[in-house]
């Protein structure tokens, strides 16, 4: 994975909502889901840029699972935050609607590695 990967910048540029999701959060006194969905929800692209000096294909490959992972758990919270009323309907659907285009993105990228680690190649 490069620098310029498309996963890698749009994992950031949702960091950077998360963050600022988690102050509109604290602002409104909500501390226990906002701190969850800061550390899942910024873990993401923290994994992909590890992954990026990952030693070896296996490495990498877990590197991919774990911020998969991450974009589960990003999910997660955000359908409670939503259902709990602490964002609006509009607040939600676009967030949530990044957060399911990085897991698809993610699913896709373990799904090829695995099937070049299958057939031998390397990356």
């Amino acid at each position: 994975m490069n620098e310029d990967s498309k996963i890698l910048k749009k994992s950031k540029r949702f960091a950077i909502r998360i963050v600022k999701l988690y102050k509109f959060l604290k602002d409104n006194n909500e501390y226990v889901m906002s701190k969850q969905i800061l550390r899942s929800g910024t873990g993401i692209g923290a994994n992909l840029s590890e992954g990026k000096y990952a030693q070896s294909s296996a490495d990498f490959l877990t590197k991919l699972n774990i911020a998969l992972k991450e974009a589960a758990e990003t999910e997660y919270w955000l359908e409670l935050l939503y259902e709990t009323d602490y964002l609006t309907n509009e607040q939600f659907e676009s967030i949530n609607a990044d957060c399911r285009e990085i897991n698809k993105m993610l699913i896709s990228a373990v799904r090829s590695l695995k099937d070049k680690n299958t057939t031998g190649d390397t990356f």
